[in-house]
């Protein structure tokens, strides 16, 4: 549960630099990472692409997963 929270707190914030340039506070990153988590786990075993292993490849995963969310949110938002 520890390792969850610290992985989606980090992921929220690298996908709140690499989209808007700042965080999203800190409950706003690990909602962020969290949720990213299970995004970018469920387009990785979709594409049939096995995840990096540890808390490296947790966090890649989650990011990516976190910055797809936050592409998708301005998307909607400009819509």
């Amino acid at each position: 549960m520890i390792f969850w929270i610290i992985v989606g707190i980090i992921a929220g914030w690298l996908a709140g630099k690499l989209i808007r340039g700042e965080g999203f506070g800190l409950i706003g990153d690990l909602v962020l990472g969290l949720l990213g988590g299970l995004v970018g786990g469920w387009i990785f075993g979709a594409l049939g692409i096995p995840g990096p292993s540890g808390m490296i490849g947790a966090i890649v995963v989650a990011t990516i997963g976190a910055v797809i969310l936050v592409w998708i949110s301005h998307v909607i938002r400009e819509v």
